[in-house]
């Protein structure tokens, strides 16, 4: 039998628990996620620039009504940077966010001050704590009611509303134990006036708020609770919450959010690429479910999938025209966000798919009385719109992904890559042959199938079977009798180091390039923080330290460099130079040197001196 429209998009495997950490070593972003496979999965994205500066960080959707601010953070996240950096949180409370409350147990914000019940909302608060501990400055982002004023005008513009409003818990803050001055209100004012200079009507413009949180007699001492006030008189980091108006249209928030988020970086000198205002409707374009753990195929929006009573169903993939804010809620099983969880269907549903708490798409599940098929093949699309659909899944470093016919994939050099199948709506895959040109498998028996083989990028392909035998784009094709029906092109690129990041004295960021010298005093503070390459993921890239008659140690990232292990062997103890090895399986991508000089007995000293492979970064 004939596949109906089956078609695989893209599908991840993820590891879940109940607290599930990861991160990518990747450029310069580190995306971390926290309670993976919950309601209340929680982002964070840690943006650093190519040259050190300040931290400034953002906190969206603590209150999940109110869309302006996590809308606005949400849009820093893809965002490059060439000084400093950021932390971004776009959605710190995301099952309010789907739910579209202010709160779901408790107030996120009102958590800071500890105490009660160890909600998931506390669970949260925790992290952001340590996150805020990391940020020279904090803001926390919302849409307020009405429009905030000095003077009483109205029930909606008065000194209690909170919209357009830029909120300090006082005006000048003394830390009482480095004596350090903070002066909020001098610096909110500022920002006022760079904010307003791109807000046309001036009953929109932007004023001060100082609520005097810690006074006694201040009118808002609910905000001692708050992330604000905890980050300025438990933390000493100056925090600010943003407030658009509610009354405003929902593209007019997120702008006016993006100016006080852009004018805040201005002032800590954070040099960005501003990004530009995206407020598209969310659009579900199909799911990838697969059945009874078959082979997965696409639902595209408004179809229908049809299942057997007691089947298992997963959802493994949502595509949209959106990334991130995405679940998909299989009604009256599950919980709101049933991705990636085995459902087993017992009667006819739907399966909504919502970004946030708008509404993008659904497709609807229904108990056929066809007789099962073997390979999963349940699946009827009521609204066929395709005749002759053609997709490679393809694993590039054990990552799947699923790609259209004749498209062009890049590769870096020493990738692995491995045909898994072919999916077909005229064609049972069974029939069909995979062939990787330039790569065999076996020499003795080359049959031409290649699927299910792992290809070293870096070893195992012929160049004289590339494309104008150059050994940069390859190709795989897929014929059935010898005649081709698909073709999928690889482009090979060599693997390039760009610059690694190192923290230095506890507290500066250096971007060294390769070839370049760092030169520091004993018992210099080192610490590896990113290594900026071309590779997916950094995969397979280890960094390695070594110096005269001392042992080659692998650096990991987030560890301080041991001098001691590495001196001891040294025969000249006065002045000792290190190089670091940046290297991808034997392949070297570049070298770093140290050189530590005693006679440097400040820290601050610590210098970067060019070589004519890259810049200086002082």
């Amino acid at each position: 039998m004939k596949n109906k429209i089956k078609y695989l998009i893209y599908a991840i495997t993820c590891i879940t628990s109940l607290i599930c950490f990861s991160w990518a070593w990747a450029g310069n972003q580190h995306h971390m996620v926290y309670f993976e496979g919950t309601n209340h999965e929680l982002h964070v994205f840690k943006i650093h620039g190519k040259k050190p500066g300040k931290t400034l960080m953002l906190i969206g959707g603590i209150q999940g009504d109110e869309p302006g601010g996590f809308l606005s953070a949400d849009q820093y996240v893809d965002m490059s940077l060439y000084k400093g950096n950021l932390i971004v949180v776009p959605r710190a409370n995301f099952y309010s966010i789907l739910l579209g409350r202010r709160t779901v147990n408790v107030d996120m914000n009102r958590k800071f001050a500890g105490g009660g019940k160890r909600t998931y909302e506390a669970k949260i608060v925790e992290i952001l704590k340590k996150l805020i501990d990391e940020a020279d400055l904090l803001l926390n982002l919302h849409d307020g009611s009405g429009f905030f004023s000095e003077k009483w005008e109205n029930n909606i513009r008065n000194p209690m509303r909170y919209g357009q409003s830029i909120i300090a818990d006082c005006d000048t803050y003394i830390n009482p134990n480095t004596g350090k001055k903070l002066e909020l209100g001098k610096i909110a004012r500022q920002i006022v006036i760079e904010i307003n200079r791109y807000i046309a009507n001036e009953r929109h413009y932007f004023h001060f708020n100082n609520h005097r949180t810690h006074s006694k007699d201040s009118r808002h001492k609910e905000q001692r609770k708050s992330a604000t006030y905890y980050s300025l008189y438990r933390r000493g980091i100056p925090a600010f919450g943003i407030e658009s108006s509610k009354s405003l249209p929902l593209e007019l928030k997120v702008f006016h959010h993006n100016l006080a988020i852009n004018a805040f970086m201005k002032y800590l000198d954070i040099i960005p690429e501003t990004p530009a205002v995206r407020i598209d409707p969310p659009k579900l374009k199909h799911l990838v479910i697969s059945v009874n753990n078959a082979m997965p195929f696409v639902v595209e929006d408004g179809q229908t999938l049809h299942v057997s009573k007691g089947d298992k169903i997963m959802i493994t993939h949502v595509e949209s025209n959106y990334d991130r804010g995405i679940v998909a809620d299989v009604i009256g099983y599950g919980t709101v966000n049933d991705v990636r969880k085995q459902i087993q269907i017992n009667r006819k549903t739907k399966i909504n798919v919502r970004k946030d708490h708008y509404q993008c798409g659904s497709v609807n599940i229904a108990l056929g009385k066809q007789q099962r098929v073997d390979h999963g093949t349940v699946a009827h699309a009521q609204n066929r719109r395709h005749s002759d659909l053609l997709f490679f899944w393809v694993k590039i470093n054990g990552i799947s992904g699923y790609y259209n016919n004749y498209e062009r994939i890049p590769i870096v050099k020493g990738d692995t890559i491995e045909l898994v199948e072919i999916i077909s709506s005229n064609y049972n895959s069974n029939d069909l042959t995979v062939n990787f040109k330039g790569f065999v498998p076996n020499p003795k028996n080359n049959s031409g199938e290649d699927r299910g083989f792992v290809i070293r990028t870096d070893c195992d392909l012929q160049q004289k079977f590339s494309l104008n035998k150059e050994g940069r784009i390859y190709h795989a094709v897929s014929s059935i009798d010898n005649q081709k029906i698909g073709e999928l092109f690889f482009e090979l690129v060599d693997p390039l180091l760009s610059y690694v990041v190192f923290k230095v004295n506890k507290n500066d960021k250096r971007c060294v390039s390769p070839g370049e010298t760092i030169y520091a005093p004993e018992n210099a503070f080192f610490e590896l923080i990113d290594c900026k390459t071309n590779i997916q993921k950094n995969k397979g890239v280890q960094i390695f330290i070594n110096g005269e008659n001392s042992p080659r140690l692998l650096v990991r990232p987030y560890t301080t460099i041991d001098w001691n292990a590495l001196t001891k062997y040294a025969r000249h103890k006065k002045k000792q130079r290190y190089r670091l090895d940046i290297e991808r399986e034997s392949l070297l991508l570049g070298t770093i040197y140290i050189e530590i000089d005693p006679l440097r007995v400040d820290h601050s000293t610590i210098s970067v001196i060019e070589s004519s492979q890259g810049p200086v970064y002082q």
